[in-house]
């Protein structure tokens, strides 16, 4: 991309959209607080760029995690980060890339419902699902942290998630934006909002 993907503003000033929309949002800032609702804390994993996002974490009232050793991959982030999360006292996460776009207000409040049904049915996780194909955030109890962080750490979250596929229920949605991925200049000035964007307040 040549710049940090968290610090993308969103949504693109150029959408593919005859409508521009303002905005000192960023892929990061958006997400924090599209998270607030459903969660009582937001963590944030950084690696090299603690400085660069920092501000925009503490801004937004979240809290920074930083991964010293990010070389090691971003699996080492994922787990650092899952880590915390039972340091603090919690049992389930919601959990997304921060180089990604947000999601539909919407879709998180499918996936939050769906997460509830399938806790009772003993299920681990809930992963949402787009045309196919599989997407974030995702939703994890308590069994899905663990298997997490009880993996090798060459492992990667698809092995793990190959590994619990019948612990976990996937949950199909209509936005497009579970599963898109920006990872060029050119994606990213084609990126394609939805209609029903920007979602209601």
């Amino acid at each position: 991309m040549g710049r940090d993907k968290a610090l993308l503003p969103w949504p693109p000033s150029a959408a593919g959209s005859a409508t521009t929309i303002t905005t000192t949002d960023t892929f990061l800032s958006a997400t924090i607080r599209l998270f607030f609702p459903h969660v009582d804390e937001v963590l944030v994993v950084a690696g090299k760029n603690e400085a660069a996002v920092a501000p925009v974490v503490y801004a937004n009232g979240a809290s920074l995690v930083v991964n010293p050793e990010p070389e090691r991959g971003q699996f080492s982030s994922l787990r650092l980060g899952l880590q915390e999360v039972l340091n603090r006292g919690r049992d389930a996460a919601m959990l997304t890339l921060v180089d990604r776009p947000p999601v539909q207000r919407e879709t998180l409040e499918t996936l939050e419902a769906a997460f509830v049904r399938a806790t009772a049915r003993r299920k681990w996780a809930v992963i949402p699902e787009y045309q196919g194909q599989h997407g974030h955030p995702i939703l994890l109890g308590r069994e899905m942290l663990s298997a997490f962080l009880n993996a090798p750490e060459t492992s990667n979250a698809r092995e793990v998630e190959h590994a619990h596929q019948s612990e976990i229920e996937y949950v199909p949605v209509g936005d497009l934006l579970v599963v898109v991925n920006i990872d060029t200049p050119e994606q990213y000035a084609a990126l394609n909002l939805p209609p029903h964007f920007p979602p209601s307040s």
